[in-house]
């Protein structure tokens, strides 16, 4: 019995020693992202998929930089994290401008409720394999049931 106890002392040594802090752990761990380029509304836009891997108070803020490929003010995206998920999915608004193999940069950002204090950050860079002179002039389709436009009704798939 007493060399089962030693045991169980020892393991316990050796998993406390090489245990992971959770409170040096990120805050966020981004899952994914990149650019999404929608053909039938004749739009691109970059973003990214984040799962909370440390605690957050609700209310806390998750917020997002996005370049603009245009070369303007960033774009400034925030999320305020709820109880309800651990998953989030922030994403710059319609662009212009996107070349293709060029890096774009986001900066993320987790704020207290307050949007005061800093709790952490991390940058990422995102490029697009394609420019954006591959999207259509105009829509393709109109509406939730995507019905087509005035000028391409009746035409066929190819739009002649």
């Amino acid at each position: 019995m007493g060399i089962a106890l030693a045991l169980c002392a020892v393991l316990f040594v050796i998993g406390w020693l090489t245990r992971k802090d959770p409170s040096e752990a990120p805050y966020l761990t981004i899952t994914g992202g990149g650019f999404v380029f929608n053909y039938r509304d004749a739009e691109v836009f970059y973003g990214f998929s984040a799962q909370v891997t440390r605690p957050l108070a609700s209310g806390s803020i998750i917020e997002a930089h996005f370049e603009d490929p245009a070369g303007g003010a960033p774009f400034i995206v925030m999320e305020r994290v709820s109880t309800m998920t651990d998953r989030y999915s922030l994403r710059s608004p319609a662009l212009g401008k996107v070349e293709a193999g060029k890096p774009y940069k986001v900066a993320i950002r987790v704020l207290d409720r307050e949007g005061e204090t800093l709790l952490w950050r991390t940058e990422r860079s995102y490029q697009s394999r394609i420019g954006d002179s591959a999207l259509p002039d105009a829509p393709l389709t109109v509406g939730p049931g995507y019905h087509r436009p005035e000028g391409l009704a009746g035409k066929g798939a190819a739009g002649n």
